[in-house]
């Protein structure tokens, strides 16, 4: 319970940081002379390079013993929710740099939240810090890829420097805080409580100043179609939790998955990483407005995933063999 409110605090701060925003954007525009969108991606690669240091080796090396499980996990994330944002897109007439901020959502790495979350439901805690490195790992390669197949034909997407923008905001964080935390481990381990507290400050203080200034720059639009874009957020990520959960169940049955790597999967494909997204659509696509769909489904997910944690918190799972 603790960690529920915990969760819902950090939701009532995400919703916050969105209604301040909308009120006074001309206050999150330029501070000191500096403009404020210019510092989305240094927060960004901040948030990541505090993943890394939560990372091990033993995290990265774990695929080799659940490959099948993992390689579920990311196949779900790059494929289901990419084309599931596109149906989207189409089917509520979002074409431009919303429809494409829709894919884009869909199309990055999951997010960090997705262990807090995974830890609480009684998942697999392992199988879903793996998925997140893994998936992390592979966006400078996948995202670039759905983003020109899917959006190519709403805005113009630059593969490339789509990709050098991923590597320079996620990937080389993620692998320079992941070398300090093995440089330093032992003093991690001996003041994790005090690491864990303080990362975690950042983590959410990251998140929230990136949804303030955003949403500051497209607020107009927010006003304009924010009930229709969350409407979208909401069936993005519910379609993300149930597909992830019923294709893990029906695929345990040859592969052994349990209800716990069921319910990682779920979390996994559900929770994206929608930090990457919003600096990617500020930084690649020249665009505050197709953050706006990332600003919108962060708001939703990390309460949807409160939620989610909060009920399958109550329910043992069925059986807890794969690990």
């Amino acid at each position: 319970m603790k960690n529920f409110l915990k969760r819902q605090k950090f939701s009532f701060a995400i919703v916050t940081s969105v209604v301040a925003a909308c009120l006074w954007p001309q206050a999150f525009d330029t501070w000191c002379g500096v403009k404020l969108l210019k510092l989305i991606s240094p927060a960004i690669g901040l948030i990541m390079f505090g993943m890394g240091t939560t990372l091990a080796l033993d995290d990265f090396l774990r695929v080799a013993k659940m490959p099948v499980a993992v390689l579920t996990g990311v196949v779900l994330q790059f494929l289901v929710m990419p084309f599931v944002g596109w149906g989207l897109a189409t089917a509520f007439g979002f074409d431009g740099e919303i429809g494409a901020g829709i894919v884009l959502v869909g199309s990055v790495a999951g997010g960090t939240a997705s262990n807090v979350v995974s830890y609480l439901a009684k998942a697999n805690v392992a199988l879903s810090v793996t998925m997140t490195c893994i998936s992390t790992l592979l966006s400078p390669f996948l995202t670039p890829v759905m983003m020109k197949l899917l959006a190519g034909k709403m805005v113009e997407v630059d593969a490339t420097a789509m990709m050098i923008g991923i590597l320079q905001i996620v990937l080389i964080p993620v692998l320079a805080g992941t070398l300090v935390h093995w440089l330093f481990h032992k003093s991690f381990e001996r003041h994790k409580a005090v690491c864990d507290g303080v990362l975690s400050f950042i983590s959410s203080a990251g998140i929230c100043f990136t949804l303030l200034v955003l949403t500051a720059q497209s607020q107009t639009k927010f006003r304009e179609a924010g009930l229709v874009i969350f409407a979208v957020a909401v069936m993005h990520n519910s379609i993300g939790y149930l597909s992830g959960y019923w294709i893990t169940r029906l695929l345990g049955r040859f592969f052994k998955f349990d209800e716990r790597d069921a319910r990682t999967v779920a979390i996994e494909v559900g929770m994206q990483n929608g930090g990457m997204a919003g600096a990617l659509a500020n930084d690649v696509l020249h665009s505050a407005t197709a953050a706006l769909p990332a600003n919108v489904f962060s708001i939703w997910m990390n309460f949807s995933g409160s939620i989610l944690a909060s009920f399958w918190s109550r329910r043992s799972p069925q059986t807890t063999s794969s690990e």
